[in-house]
């Protein structure tokens, strides 16, 4: 039975003049609009009306018509449970009957509208969708294919998994094998589509979809060659994906397919050469790499960097034909959404040999290509050809090394050295991309190299003074190593005339690269401090808003880096100032709170008791901020419809500030902590949803207990159960904090730490022995384990046999220090109450022992006694034949440290 459903005219013409007064650029009118619109909500038929000025009411304009599609499309999304069966069904029946609308903007308002039924109501509860759609398919009317062809991707973009699924009968047994008969359709468009909806469900390695990989491959290569630059996009995008999930099935063709790519890449449109670029930098990922592109290299490296140049709208973009524009304001749309990337708090018990932590890692590739390049902004910081073809040369250098090298060498001498400055531009780009992959093969030619690149940051065009700071950043690690008078100081000296350009983008280049330089130079800038200060705290009045983002990333990184040495009246007063002054100035609402918060915490840290006179109004302001977030956060949970969730990063960054301030202020802090409600507060945040609010709050629980037992002690009962709960491994870094935390805790709680034990020892244990736990992990665990042993040996060493192999080898290779210490006066507590805990593994034991340089002579005394009295149990013989398993360099060390 259809259903008849007619609209009233009243209430068609006020629809009407709210779909034409909702157009007006008005903000007051829109508003007045917006609230109509609510009030309308309430009478059932509305969505009716709007369904029938979408599809029925030809007399009207296309846009007033598809605005009327589009607010339909908004109240089935928020209030789709809501609304009354006839009127769903209403719309669904009227959303078929307009799928083939001869109006190309009324069919794709209708497709979207039919996805956002499908997926907010699932496709079970409209079953005679999908076969309606697949009907209109084989439809001689043009129109009606193109509309069901629309429908149809969105659906298979929004729900890819559902149509796999069991519970729908897995239409897409039917619907692979439909998409495949119109790859060869007469319609480009329809092509693309076919191609569009068959490669969503490439990466799912959808069953219906693998049963037909042959065909799909043999219609692929059918149409690798349309004239259609959208067929050739979605081509190539499907052989990218194939190639990370059934390689198998390209293997065969995989020289057809790279000859092919290696066309498709120096495509004429710039979409399809990117598709197309994106292939090289999955296979480099591939273990066949080597051997599969090896033999066509020296085709590929020569395309790679030509599409490294800037293009001219490139330039248009950039304004790479203004040379001064420092005076000139940043527009709110060129600064980029900054993320709070959580760099304080990963703690570890700082005893890591190279004094790395993993978990800060290094930025990834293709992070580099998509940030610090080019300082990109505004409509080019998205990614693009240059950026993809300078990654895939990075990740290729990473697989071939020097290999690279023969065939790169004259493209660099003839683009580094060319006069039209946006080919040496290019060329400069990639001696930077391939810093990593072949840097031993470098070596020879830096030292003429690296002058050269100093004299770049000098050319007239900003353009190349800026890739020249990228580049030259990715070869500090080797400029630090050689005499500083030859590179360390010119490169600092040249990078920090750069950093007062007069270009933004190579204040912003500099700057990035300089901080790079920091990180690889640590203490080796200790000298050069006063006039790194000067030029730092002068970029500040030169500066406009984005670049001062990066100058405060800037002035961190040299505190973390220099540390103390920082801590000069001097400096402090240099560089105190300006900082401050910006701190005055901000909101609470403000972003540019994060990486100035940032900054303070990193300086806080370094300065150490030179921070105390700005520590009060600091340390105010981040328990304010913290106690402001959990306030929206409640209203919020409270009243979802009236709060909006509020932005944690405003209370992480805070949480970081304070453990900057904890950590470096020491003591000092006490106070603070006594008048502030800073312990409530940590309590909520230490059982956030989010994982980075508990990681930070871990952080800062750890610290405070070092800094100030005394108002950590009274909240022990409840702090302890949730680090116990969040003793979890998927979330890496918050197990760590949380592991870090309790460790700290029983140290300061001694004995009677004993009550919580069963909370979280076996959790410990489970973590130490897992797999691949990272190595920060595995050592923050062995010593918390051997700190619990410490202060309550008669509850861990039980369990000793449980755990002792593998805490021997998490600690054999951290350097001397205080947790370390306290782990083995545990260790050694444990054993001597337990000894068959470790007769099993005492071999691991002594490599542990051995790993010592200097241990304290008590503790050397404990190893003394354990190693000596069981060399006595076992008697001389087995002794014997036990030491004889030791390496060499093993038992010359345990006789030497301990005369066994």
């Amino acid at each position: 039975m259809k259903m008849e459903w007619t609209p009233q005219q009243d209430g068609l013409r006020e629809i009407l003049t709210l779909l034409k007064e909702s157009q007006s650029p008005d903000t007051a009118t829109q508003r007045t609009v917006q609230q109509k619109l609510e009030e309308l909500n309430k009478y059932p038929d509305f969505n009716n009306y709007l369904m029938f000025v979408l599809t029925k009411l030809n007399s009207e304009d296309e846009p007033t018509r598809s605005l009327s599609g589009l607010i339909l499309k908004n109240n089935v999304r928020t209030h789709y449970n809501n609304l009354q069966v006839n009127v769903t069904n209403f719309v669904k029946n009227e959303c078929l009957q307009a799928v083939g609308d001869p109006s190309p903007l009324i069919r794709a308002t209708v497709g979207i509208l039919i996805t956002t039924i499908a997926s907010k109501g699932d496709l079970s509860s409209w079953p005679e969708l999908l076969p309606a759609l697949c009907t209109m398919l084989d439809s001689q009317d043009y129109n009606v294919c193109e509309g069901a062809f629309g429908a149809l991707q969105k659906i298979c973009e929004d729900s890819a998994e559902a149509l796999d699924a069991d519970t729908t009968n897995r239409p897409l047994e039917i619907l692979i094998p439909k998409f495949l008969q119109f790859f060869n359709h007469s319609s480009p468009k329809i092509r693309s589509y076919a191609i569009g909806c068959v490669n969503q469900f490439i990466t799912h390695r959808a069953k219906a979809l693998m049963s037909h990989i042959d065909s799909f491959l043999t219609n692929l290569f059918h149409v690798a060659t349309d004239d259609d630059p959208e067929v050739r996009k979605n081509v190539c995008r499907a052989l990218v994906m194939l190639l990370e999930v059934r390689l198998d099935r390209l293997i065969p063709q995989i020289e057809n397919i790279i000859e092919y790519m290696l066309v498709r890449t120096q495509d004429g449109d710039e979409g399809v050469a990117l598709e197309a670029c994106e292939f090289w930098l999955s296979l480099a990922e591939q273990p066949v790499c080597r051997n599969v592109l090896g033999p066509y290299l020296s085709r590929l490296i020569p395309v790679l960097v030509r599409s490294m140049k800037y293009s001219e709208i490139d330039i248009i973009l950039l304004k790479g034909d203004v040379e001064e524009d420092e005076s000139v304001p940043d527009r709110d749309e060129d600064i980029r959404p900054r993320f709070h990337k959580s760099k304080t708090t990963i703690k570890a018990n700082s005893t890591t040999q190279n004094g790395t932590n993993p978990e800060n890692g290094t930025v990834e590739t293709d992070d580099d290509f998509d940030d610090g390049d080019d300082g990109d902004d505004g409509s080019l910081s998205d990614w693009n050809l240059r950026k993809c073809s300078a990654a895939a040369l990075d990740v290729l250098a990473n697989v071939f090394r020097e290999d690279l090298l023969p065939i790169l060498t004259p493209i660099l001498k003839e683009t580094l050295f060319h006069q039209d400055w946006n080919i040496k531009e290019s060329g400069i780009l990639a001696l930077g991309a391939i810093a990593e992959g072949c840097m031993s093969g470098m070596i020879n030619y830096l030292p003429e190299l690296i002058p050269y690149l100093f004299s770049c940051l000098n050319d007239k065009k900003a353009l190349v003074r800026a890739i020249t700071c990228w580049t030259l950043s990715r070869y500090s690690h080797w400029v630090v190593s050689q005499p500083h008078d030859l590179y360390l100081k010119p490169l600092m000296t040249e990078l920090l005339k750069k950093i007062l350009d007069g270009n933004k983008r190579v204040q912003e280049a500099a700057c990035s690269a300089f901080a790079t330089l920091e990180e690889e130079a640590c203490t080796e800038l200790v000298p050069y401090l006063g006039f790194i200060l000067e030029t730092l705290v002068f970029a500040f009045s030169k500066y406009q808003h984005k670049n001062l983002l990066i100058l405060y990333d800037a002035i961190g990184t040299l505190a973390d880096s220099v540390g103390h040495h920082l801590n000069k009246p001097d400096f402090i007063n240099m560089l105190m100032p300006p900082l401050i002054q910006k701190w005055n100035i901000l909101k609470d609402e403000d972003k540019d709170l994060f990486p100035l918060l940032e900054c303070l915490s990193s300086i806080a840290t370094a300065l150490q008791s030179g921070f105390l006179p700005y520590c009060e109004p600091v340390y105010c302001r981040c328990v304010s901020l913290v106690q402001h977030t959990l306030y929206l956060q409640m209203a919020n949970l409270q009243n979802p419809d009236q709060f909006d969730a509020p932005d944690k990063d405003f209370m992480i960054v805070a949480l970081d500030l304070l453990s900057g301030l904890a950590e470096g202020l020491d003591g000092h802090i006490e106070k603070l902590v006594q008048n502030s409600n800073i312990m409530e507060l940590l309590h909520h945040c230490m059982q956030d949803s989010m994982p980075e609010v508990r990681q930070s709050s871990f952080a800062l629980l750890g610290d405070l207990t070092k800094a100030c037992f005394q108002h950590v002690r009274p909240r022990i009962p409840d702090f302890l159960p949730i680090l116990g709960q969040n003793l979890n491994p998927e979330y890496i870094s918050v197990c760590n904090n949380a592991t870090w935390a309790i460790g700290e805790i029983s140290i300061k709680f001694g004995a009677e730490t004993r009550h919580y034990i069963p909370l979280v020892l076996s959790q410990l244990i489970e973590i130490i022995n897992r797999p691949n736990t990272p190595k920060t992990l595995s050592e923050n665990t062995a010593i918390t384990i051997g700190r619990l042993g410490f202060v309550c040996p008669h509850d861990v060493a039980p369990m000793l046999q449980q755990f002792v192999r593998q805490w021997c080898i998490s600690l054999r290779n951290i350097r001397d220090n205080e947790e370390k210490d306290n782990a083995f006066r545990g260790m050694c507590q444990m054993i001597q109450l337990n000894p068959g805990g470790v007769v099993n593994d005492f071999i691991f034991f002594c490599d542990a022992v051995a790993s010592w340089i200097t241990p304290k002579d008590d503790l050397k005394e404990a190893f003394i006694k354990i190693l000596h009295s069981f060399k006595t149990q076992v008697g001389p013989e087995n002794w014997r034949r036990f030491s004889d398993q030791f390496p060499p360099q093993l038992n010359e060390r345990l006789s030497q440290l301990y005369g066994i």
